[in-house]
């Protein structure tokens, strides 16, 4: 046996494992989720082939405003949490007293278990002995107990506000790491130049962030598109469906409801939108790092 083919074989057995989870994982479920998707499985024993039957139920207004909803709640979250979060980060960053205590206590909301935090803020915004209800009335800004999950509006922004509160300690943790790896030359130099703070932060430490800043954009909108426990814990996708996004509809219809093809098909169209926005990720960061090599 040639030199070449062990060197071969023997990438392929260091590769066995990671080829194994990939298939076993992630490539069968997914299979057979897009085949299960095309039939009208359900709790009753017989299985019959659907076609498109199920796909074309999807596509309806009442679907339409829950994808439109699913994007709306994602997109704010995420703006926010990478606003917040940058914003924590320059903060945890600068040389004052006392900031490793500051960073310490970013961590919380990242360390308590989540259903316990959503819980918290479920009690905060009941109407009756609710945090929020109760210093809104103490304000008079309210004339009486305002229960904020009772209504659509304000229990989309709840759930946007809970969100943002357990996934800001991570971004703000990650873009402080990102800071930290920017050399301190350019800072000093730019000083030296005469150059203030504020144009320090928009010539320098912002340009060399835009990488940091996309690949945490894209894991965060990731995970809050898939997001499933704060709106189910907090109002199960309601009041009148106002916080139903394409999870929990999934959910509903795949567990709630039994009807498995249908739920399937729900899955195959969102990681068909998460796909896409994969492939924009890695399109935008080829582009950078194309352009940073020229």
């Amino acid at each position: 046996m040639s030199v070449r083919r062990s060197t071969v074989i023997f990438a392929w057995i260091l590769l066995l494992p990671a080829v194994l989870y990939v298939t076993v994982i992630v490539a069968y479920p997914l299979v057979d989720t897009f085949i299960l998707s095309f039939t009208d499985a359900s709790l009753k024993k017989t299985t019959k082939w659907v076609g498109t039957a199920n796909y074309d139920k999807i596509f309806n207004a009442t679907f339409a405003e829950v994808i439109i909803r699913t994007f709306v709640w994602t997109a704010f979250s995420v703006a926010i949490k990478m606003i917040i979060g940058t914003f924590g980060a320059v903060m945890l960053n600068a040389a004052v007293p006392g900031r490793a205590l500051f960073r310490v206590l970013t961590m919380p909301p990242w360390i308590v278990p989540m259903a316990i935090g959503i819980f918290m803020w479920g009690w905060m915004y009941n109407g009756q002995f609710g945090m929020i209800s109760g210093l809104l009335q103490n304000l008079g800004l309210v004339s009486g107990p305002v229960a904020l999950l009772a209504h659509g509006s304000t229990a989309f922004w709840a759930t946007i506000i809970t969100d943002v509160w357990i996934g800001v300690p991570l971004v703000t943790l990650y873009m402080l790491a990102s800071m930290q790896a920017i050399p301190q030359d350019l800072y000093e130099a730019a000083w030296t130049d005469g150059a203030g703070r504020f144009y320090r932060f928009r010539r320098i430490t912002l340009p060399l962030l835009v990488p940091s800043m996309i690949t945490m954009s894209m894991l965060s909108l990731i995970a809050t598109f898939n997001s499933f426990d704060i709106i189910w814990i907090l109002t199960q996708g309601g009041p009148n469906g106002d916080t139903t996004t394409m999870i929990i509809d999934t959910y509903r219809t795949a567990i709630g409801s039994k009807k498995y093809g249908e739920g399937a098909a729900r899955a195959v169209l969102i990681c068909i939108f998460l796909s896409i926005f994969c492939i924009t990720y890695f399109r935008v960061t080829h582009r950078l790092a194309s352009g940073e090599s020229r």
